[in-house]
């Protein structure tokens, strides 16, 4: 019979004013599936735009959201999880799933994975988009021990998950950031630098060589200042610029490429191991309640949450 659902959904491309909470039922698991009891959807700028503009291969209406936390409800016969066995009531988190801001949804097991203990559900539930983000850069660009990174937009989400992690490389990292974010960059063992006009005398006056950029931001600043002070077109990656990219011969990527896909999913585990055992914390900027996606929505493209955002189910 399935699992009552309330979950969101893009009858059409448009705004996230156009999108409706609607009910509906997940089915029932099977082999190879499970049912998640959602308690918080994590939330991402990538939730907005695949669903702004009519896209090839994307038919509507389109169930909205892609990484979650909570415990399972039902498992398909002989199921195991990405982590490995699992039972009903353990607590998991799902990645690269489809339909996350609804109270429950039924996918593939070998999505989910079990949940960080010392993450709260709202944390938990943004852990792997942005973490596996983080990684790839770190990867693209093979950052290694000794060297500097430059980092624009190191206080947001995925810069502070990438200064945790280059941390654990032995990679310093300066980062952009404004007055607010400062402190947080210092946090996590960063350098921050003032972005803006002059800012790439402001990185040469540290004394500091850097040997690769690394773009959250997607800014004519940002991309002017590593091509500027990293020469090795291959040693700049960006998630946020991709015309900008191309245009000065360095990679953007996305989860959406196959290779960042495969990427990606590889990675989950480890970052989940990290987080269980206390290595990696998520900033989490605050919550919403479901009904209110739209609005948490908007907040998160035209605010700065300093943070990451999730809808509490």
């Amino acid at each position: 019979m399935g699992t009552a659902v309330r979950h969101w959904i893009a009858p059409g491309p448009g705004a996230p004013e156009t999108w409706r909470l609607t009910d509906t039922a997940a089915p029932d698991p099977a082999p190879g599936e499970v049912t998640i009891r959602v308690r918080a959807a994590g939330m991402n700028p990538a939730d907005r735009k695949h669903v702004a503009t009519a896209r090839s291969g994307v038919e509507f209406p389109v169930s909205i959201g892609y990484e979650v936390s909570g415990e399972i409800l039902a498992i398909g016969s002989g199921t195991v999880i990405g982590s490995g066995r699992a039972e009903v009531g353990d607590e998991v988190i799902a990645f690269r799933v489809q339909g996350g801001y609804a109270t429950a949804l039924t996918i593939p097991a070998g999505k989910a994975f079990r949940k960080p203990r010392p993450l709260s559900h709202a944390e938990a539930a943004n852990l792997l988009l942005a973490g596996t983000t983080a990684a790839e850069m770190l990867e693209r660009v093979r950052a290694t021990a000794g060297e500097t990174i430059l980092l624009h937009g190191a206080s947001g989400a995925v810069g502070v998950l990438v200064l945790q992690l280059a941390a654990m490389r032995g990679v310093a990292v300066i980062g952009t950031t404004g007055e607010a974010g400062a402190d947080r960059v210092r946090r996590f063992g960063g350098i921050p630098v003032r972005y803006g006009a002059g800012l790439t005398d402001r990185v040469r006056a540290l004394g500091i060589p850097v040997h690769t950029a690394l773009d959250a931001v997607g800014t004519d600043e940002a991309v002017e200042v590593s091509v500027q002070l990293v020469s090795d077109r291959s040693r700049i990656v960006t998630i946020a610029a991709p015309a900008l990219a191309a245009a000065h011969g360095f990679a953007a990527i996305a989860g959406s490429q196959p290779s960042s896909a495969v990427f990606r999913d590889r990675i989950r585990g480890e970052l989940v191991r990290l987080a269980d055992e206390g290595l990696l914390e998520v900033p989490l900027a605050g919550t919403y309640p479901l009904a209110e996606a739209v609005e948490a929505t908007r907040f998160l493209a035209e605010g700065h949450p300093g943070g990451k955002l999730a809808l509490i189910t």
